[in-house]
């Protein structure tokens, strides 16, 4: 059994583990270069589960085969937005469309205040959880600074 303890996001690969180093980003990225997959940087102020949409920080990365130029466009993003998730997804076009094969998180605010269940009663002892992210109660732009 995996246990959070430090109550942080966990999306993707390696969200368990210790925040990645650079190095081991480059490791990651490689990897999904020596694939053939497409690299892009994403990132958002809202990670919410079924958040799936995050922004896209510049374009993807197509034809660069680099992994240095990934970890740029990464350090890039971490300036322009410290304090938001920033993820890096490869995608996997060998079946003709976009299948994203690795997702990880690259970046997170100092702090994560996490998520609360929210229980709904309806009728016939009818029970509805939702999931709400307590950085949604500020507005954008404003949930990590």
């Amino acid at each position: 059994m995996m246990t959070n303890h430090r109550n942080r996001i966990t999306q993707g690969q390696f969200s368990f583990l210790p925040d990645l180093t650079d190095e081991q980003i480059t490791k990651q990225i490689k990897y999904a270069l020596e694939k053939g997959w497409a690299v892009n940087v994403e990132y958002t102020d809202d990670p919410h589960p079924r958040n799936t949409y995050w922004e896209m920080f510049g374009m993807p990365m197509f034809d660069l085969k680099d992994p240095a130029g990934i970890l740029m466009e990464v350090n890039s993003c971490r300036k322009t937005f410290p304090n938001h998730y920033i993820r890096v997804t490869a995608f996997d076009s060998t079946r003709g469309w976009e299948t994203p094969r690795m997702s990880f998180i690259v970046n997170r605010p100092k702090k994560e205040p996490g998520f609360t269940l929210v229980r709904q009663e309806g009728p016939s002892r009818h029970v509805n959880y939702t999931v709400r992210s307590y950085a949604a109660d500020k507005p954008e732009g404003q949930r990590y600074s």
